[in-house]
C-alpha cells in the first residue's frame, strides 16, 4: 500500500500563492452553475452562497445537485455545470484525458483523528460472519458505478487481505442503502453523517474505518472544465476563494470546533436547508455534525493521493495507461500537499 501524508512540504506552484490574496472581484453577476451532492462534505459550496461569498466574488451561484460522481464530471464536460466538488472517478480521469476536464483543488480529507468514512457490512451478512474487513472474501460489495470512488474503495480494502471481492454498481447511494438494508448486498463504504445514522438506527453494522487502509485519502477534488482552467482564470480564482471561505467557517464551526456552540448550531440549521431537509432539524442535526471531515485549507489538494488513485484506476485497467497527473490536475491554482 502506497502511503502519504498531509504534513509533507507544501509546495507552491505556478499562481498558488496569490490564490487566497486575491480579494478585490473581477467579474460582475456572472452565471456559474454548481454540481453538488445532498452530503454533509459539500457544506463549503452551499456556506459559501449562504454567506454571500460567492455574491462577493461576483457570482451568481446555481446549485445542480446528482446522486453520483460520475454523472457529475459527466455535466462539467457537457457545459451543463461550470465547477463541481467530488470523488475522483474513472469518468472524470477519461474526461480529462479527452481534454474535457479538469481537477483544480481538493477539498475532502481523511485525517488522522477525525471520524471519516466508515465500512459497513449488511446486517445479514454480519450475522454470517462478516463481523470485520478481514472477513470480505467472496462477499459482495455496493458502488455506484464501476470506476467510481467506492470501487477504488473497497478494491483497496479488499487487497489488504487478498481477498475475492463481488463489485455491485447500484448507481444511486439511496439504492445502495436501500440493499444494505434488505442484505442484498454484503458491504459498502460512505461517509460519517450517513454511516453513523444507518449503524444508529440499527439498519447496518460498522466494522471497520477507510482511514485504516488508505491513510490521508484526498477524498474529494474541486474540478471545473478544461476551458474553464485554462481561459476563464478569473472565474476559477473566484470560486476558489468563495469555496474556501466557507471551507474555513465550516472547519472552525463543526471539525475543530473552535468558533463555539453558537456557531455549530448557525452552521448545522444552514446545511440543513440541503442536507436531511426532509427532516426536522432535530432529527438531522446529529448526522450532519457526525459527517464533519476535514476540508482542505485554501483548497490545498494531495497530490500524493491523486497520483495514487489515478495509479490504481490504471492498474485496473479503468482509464488509458498513458494518462499522467498533469493530463487530470492544473496544479496552477492551489497549494500540493
Amino acid at each position: 500500500m502506497t502511503e502519504f501524508s498531509r504534513r509533507g512540504a507544501l509546495v507552491l506552484i505556478g499562481g498558488a500563492a496569490s490564490l487566497p490574496m486575491l480579494g478585490t472581484p473581477v467579474l460582475a453577476n456572472t452565471k456559474v452553475n454548481v454540481g453538488a451532492l445532498r452530503f454533509t462534505s459539500h457544506a463549503p459550496s452551499f456556506v459559501a452562497f449562504e454567506r454571500g461569498y460567492f455574491a462577493d466574488e461576483g457570482l451568481d451561484v446555481e446549485f445542480k445537485f446528482f446522486q453520483a460522481a460520475q454523472p457529475m464530471a459527466v455535466a462539467i464536460a457537457s457545459g451543463d455545470a461550470d465547477f463541481a466538488v467530488t470523488a475522483i472517478s474513472g469518468g472524470l480521469i477519461s474526461l480529462a484525458e479527452k481534454g474535457a476536464t479538469k481537477v483544480i483543488g481538493g477539498a475532502l480529507s481523511e485525517e488522522p483523528g477525525i471520524d471519516g468514512q466508515m465500512i459497513l457490512a449488511s446486517n445479514a451478512a454480519y450475522a454470517a460472519g462478516l463481523n470485520a474487513p478481514s472477513e470480505l472474501n467472496g462477499k459482495s460489495f455496493a458502488v455506484t458505478q464501476t470506476g467510481s470512488s467506492f470501487h477504488y474503495m473497497g478494491s483497496r480494502i479488499a487487497d489488504a487481505y487478498d481477498a475475492d471481492v463481488a463489485f455491485k454498481p447500484l448507481q444511486k447511494v439511496g439504492t445502495i442503502i436501500g440493499a444494505m438494508k434488505s442484505g442484498q448486498v454484503d458491504a459498502w463504504t460512505i461517509v460519517p453523517h450517513i454511516g453513523k445514522a444507518l449503524t444508529g438506527a440499527g439498519a447496518v453494522q460498522h466494522i471497520g474505518m477507510v482511514a485504516d487502509y488508505i491513510p490521508d485519502y484526498q477524498v474529494t477534488t474541486v474540478f471545473t472544465s478544461a476551458a474553464n482552467a485554462a481561459n476563464e482564470r478569473a472565474k476559477s480564482e473566484a470560486f476558489l476563494r468563495a469555496f474556501s471561505k466557507g471551507a474555513d467557517d465550516f472547519n472552525a464551526a463543526l471539525v475543530d470546533k473552535s468558533a463555539g456552540p453558537d456557531a455549530e448550531a448557525g452552521m448545522v440549521s444552514l446545511i440543513h436547508k440541503y442536507v436531511y431537509a426532509d427532516q426536522p432539524l432535530e432529527k438531522a442535526a446529529p448526522s450532519i455534525i457526525n459527517g464533519a471531515m476535514r476540508i482542505n485549507k485554501d483548497a490545498a489538494l494531495n497530490m500524493g493521493s491523486v497520483t495514487d488513485q489515478l495509479n490504481w484506476f490504471k492498474a485496473e485497467g479503468l482509464v488509458k495507461d498513458g494518462i499522467t497527473t498533469d493530463t487530470l490536475v492544473d496544479q496552477t491554482y492551489v497549494q500540493t500537499i
